[in-house]
């Protein structure tokens, strides 16, 4: 069962990557469809098998590598946190393979796109179900790889190339200190596989080692090296701006990386390192500050943009701030209940984006829409039921995940978690408000498209609004169907061993002691925000405009996000581009070519001219030069030193 989880989705990669042309674009969706869906159900059916039944599994596929003391097997490790991601990762991706029949249906290059989501999830597969870091990685660049792939699939627009390079390189700078930390862990531990280096963290408490005349921990630098790799693909706060240049991919391509797939690796493998990050107290203080910080950023950015994908993509960020948080302050379980119920809405609004967009021929910006709920009444409810989960609206989802994460740092003992309590109740304000904004724009007032667009909109067909629908099921069951096994009594029966928390951990049991108005405070200021959301765009439309004249300044800061694309430009991009060029020209150029290949080969040329110039085809110059030669012989033997003798 395990093997055909995670290989259909390879199968029907290879079948459409290398017989699309052959079979023809329709076969390649419904075989990449199929396989996907099959995976998805026997996903479930893992999910029960071991989260319910405990029946952990640890499956050897071959040795993969043998090289002195680096012994690695390519295994599947098969734990109930494992069968959490698979059933996120392939429910999630089956729908979107099915969503995207008809979303992609007038694009001529089919076979490549869908070739490109399996493959895309395959690699996701790889990761989540890795039994050793050197797997992990592999599936950790094997999404990089497939994002960059996805994001720029329309090639022939400069904004999806510039968008795929970003999203590439920005990875590059996380992946950088992902790939030292496992060097370190190699160093330090002798193994890389999973087990072996839980067993021994313990022995590295409190020992450290000399940098630059510093002591530093062990532990803390090895978690938090790679947790720079969780920072860039999971899109945190320095590291996040590749995520919403990303919308210029496909609709499809945004929902399966920002809902279910790439963003959430980051808080899969901290989840999965927590036997070693529950040994450091100051990386989990990083990752709750990181955490904190992105979930408030994100939301206050969110509040500005007129891309409709792009709100939904600053939402994705604050939404996996607020993963984070619970994973720095130890409540692994109700991160990974988030990721759980965020794929869902958060895929659905996606999803519903898509619809929108579908409808309005490609048109994105909020300010150019409006009036359709009756013209979009399907799309309409999604986009509603995914807004009221993704807002923590009372028994939904979001309601169920969220809050307990805010309860969570309300809870914690730790000296940072205070500081998160506070900005991610003020970014569930934030959120309630441009979560609204989003539905009043799109859907309410008048219509401010063309009127030939607006009077062309139509609802998408059934393939496109069948997914959104399982979706809907999602957004409103997901919360309270599994709150009982994730954070409730029986979280601990449920994840045994997948979840290592220290016996003074006991957040997830606290949370539920917090007082009546911590847990209130996400719902009210979710009112909040859907208030001020509705004075603003439908009792008195005039509001927004005036509200950024008269604090311009700071519209500017949040329209242009921070202004981190133009910082990073500043010091990093412009510096490297002068760099570059002046060693192009002054290093490459004119030194390396200028005396190397193209300085040697233009002497050669002088001197064969100078050579060809004696080459008359004359006899008598021929003759005049052998007698000059034959003077000067005899000249030389005549008074040469010795000649005489």
């Amino acid at each position: 069962m395990y093997y055909a989880i995670v290989f259909l989705p390879l199968a029907g990669a290879l079948i459409a990557g290398f017989f699309g042309r052959l079979i023809g674009a329709r076969a390649s969706e419904i075989v990449t469809s199929a396989f996907l869906v099959i995976a998805a159900l026997l996903s479930w059916l893992a999910f029960f098998q071991v989260g319910l039944g405990g029946q952990d599994e640890r499956i050897e596929i071959f040795r993969w590598v043998t090289s002195g003391e680096l012994q690695v097997s390519w295994a599947l490790r098969i734990d109930t946190l494992t069968a959490v991601m698979l059933v996120v990762v392939n429910t999630i991706s089956s729908l979107v393979h099915i969503y995207s029949i008809g979303y992609m249906s007038h694009d001529p290059h089919r076979p490549r796109f869908f070739a490109y989501l399996s493959l895309f999830t395959f690699a996701m597969l790889m990761l989540v179900t890795a039994d050793n870091f050197l797997q992990l990685f592999f599936g950790w660049e094997g999404v990089g790889l497939m994002s960059y792939l996805l994001i720029g699939f329309w090639y022939q627009k400069p904004e999806a190339n510039a968008a795929a390079i970003k999203a590439f390189v920005v990875n590059r700078v996380g992946d950088f200190g992902f790939a030292l930390g496992i060097f370190a862990v190699f160093y330090i531990f002798g193994a890389i596989q999973f087990d072996t280096v839980f067993a021994a963290a313990p022995d590295q408490v409190g020992k450290t080692f000399s940098f630059l005349g510093w002591e530093v921990d062990v532990l803390t630098a090895i978690c938090l090296l790679l947790f720079m790799g969780a920072m860039g693909k999971s899109a945190q706060f320095l590291l996040h701006t590749w995520l919403p240049d990303a919308m210029e991919g496909p609709t499809p391509v945004s929902a399966l990386i920002h809902a279910a797939t790439m963003v959430t690796a980051g808080v899969f493998m901290v989840a999965r390192l927590s036997p070693m990050f529950e040994f450091s107290p100051t990386a989990l203080a990083v990752v709750t500050l990181v955490g904190a910080i992105t979930a408030f950023f994100a939301a206050t950015v969110g509040l500005v943009q007129n891309d409709i994908k792009r709100v939904v993509a600053y939402s994705t960020c604050s939404q996996l701030g607020y993963m984070f948080v619970a994973i720095g302050v130890g409540a692994y379980a109700a991160g990974i209940f988030h990721l759980f119920t965020h794929a869902f809405f958060k895929a659905l609004l996606f999803l519903g984006s898509g619809s929108v967009i579908h409808a309005l021929h490609d048109e994105q910006d909020m300010r150019n829409m409006g009036g359709l709920r009756k013209v979009l009444p399907y799309t309409w409810i999604a986009m509603l039921i995914g807004t009221l989960a993704l807002t923590g609206f009372p028994f939904l989802a979001g309601y169920y995940s969220k809050d307990a994460i805010v309860e969570a740092a309300y809870v914690s003992t730790t000296g940072i978690s205070s500081f998160a309590f506070v900005l991610t109740v003020f970014a569930a304000l934030l959120t309630s408000f441009y979560s609204w904004r989003l539905m009043f724009m799109t859907f309410h007032g008048k219509n401010r498209s063309e009127p030939e667009v607006f009077k062309k909109a139509h609802e998408s067909p059934l393939i496109i609004l069948v997914p959104l629908a399982l979706l809907i099921v999602g957004s409103i069951c997901a919360g309270f169907l599994f709150k009982d096994l994730f954070i409730h009594t029986g979280y601990s029966e449920f994840w045994r061993t997948s979840l290592f928390t220290l016996p003074s951990n006991n957040i997830i049991n606290d949370l539920h002691e917090a007082p009546l108005v911590v847990k209130l405070s996400p719902a009210l200021m979710m009112a909040a925000g859907f208030l001020v959301a509705f004075l603003f765009y439908k009792v008195t439309p005039a509001a927004p405009a005036n509200l950024a004249a008269a604090f311009r300044p700071l519209y500017l800061f949040l329209l242009h996000k921070w202004y981190f694309d133009e910082l990073y430009d500043a010091i990093f991009t412009r510096p490297a581009l002068r760099i570059g060029r002046f060693l192009w020209k002054k290093g490459d150029g004119a030194t390396i070519d200028g005396l190397g290949p193209d300085g040697v080969a233009a002497r050669v040329l002088d001197v064969t001219k100078g050579v060809i110039r004696l080459q008359s085809g004359y006899v008598y110059h021929y003759a005049f030069a052998m007698l000059i030669g034959v003077a000067l012989l005899i000249t030389y033997f005549m008074f040469a030193p010795g000649a005489s003798q």
